[in-house]
């Protein structure tokens, strides 16, 4: 049962309590410049989860193994592998999107999400409860990631879900806006980004202290101390 409530609880935290992308503010460079629509983001953010999910499954696995002195080098090494996986993996089966998205894909490795993970946690949890964490932080990443995408398509373009057809061939971009939408070019670029990745955490924040607030509102529950009469002399 505490077991079940720790996983639960890991998932919790890497959704919203603990978001990367709005709580800890980690892993901005392919935040800001993978987000300019919605496709390419969740494509990025799909493969951090796998490299995160797999790095924590092998470091857990192996933690009792991994000298303490050298254990940071060792972490490197083994995202840079399932890394380097992942790119192949990306190259030969969406090679369209593996030429958008460049170099974001091997930057993985160096992705400050990744490596706190893996030694914030990964290093001494066992190997589900690692496993469980690296995807939940990794999804938590993934939601943001889409928001902050399809915002800055949206208002850049009026489209959404541009770029669709690498992915899933047959399926296109939906024009919300209409043709005669005509654009706003500043959403598109990285100032853009960083104004709606700033509204973001504004409202993350904002629900955040609404909801301490209402908690703090709530009845404490009353405990009743029966006291009994001494006994007659």
């Amino acid at each position: 049962m505490s077991e079940s409530r720790h996983l639960r609880e890991s998932v919790r935290n890497g959704l919203w309590r603990q978001n990367p992308g709005l709580a800890q503010i980690l892993g901005l460079c392919p935040i800001l410049a993978v987000s300019t629509n919605m496709v390419n983001a969740v494509s990025l953010g799909l493969a951090t989860v796998m490299a995160m999910a797999l790095s924590n499954l092998v470091i857990s696995r192996l933690r009792h193994r991994i000298a303490y002195e050298i254990r940071i080098p060792v972490f490197i090494l083994i995202i840079a592998a399932l890394v380097t996986v992942l790119d192949l993996a990306f190259n030969a089966y969406f090679h369209s999107l593996y030429l958008l998205l460049g170099i974001f894909i091997p930057l993985i490795t160096t992705n400050c999400i990744v490596l706190a993970r893996a030694e914030a946690y990964a290093a001494k949890n066992g190997v589900l409860e690692s496993t469980v964490d690296g995807i939940a932080m990794g999804m938590g990443l993934v939601w943001v990631l889409a928001l902050l995408g399809a915002i800055r398509e949206l208002i850049a373009n009026g489209t959404v879900l541009s770029g669709i057809e690498m992915v899933f061939p047959g399926l296109k971009s939906i024009n919300v806006l209409g043709d005669a939408y005509p654009g706003f070019l500043l959403a598109c670029l990285p100032p853009g980004a960083f104004f709606v990745l700033a509204c973001l955490i504004a409202g993350f924040n904002a629900i955040n202290a609404r909801r301490a607030a209402h908690a703090s509102q709530k009845p404490q529950p009353s405990v009743q101390v029966s006291v009994s009469a001494p006994p007659a002399a």
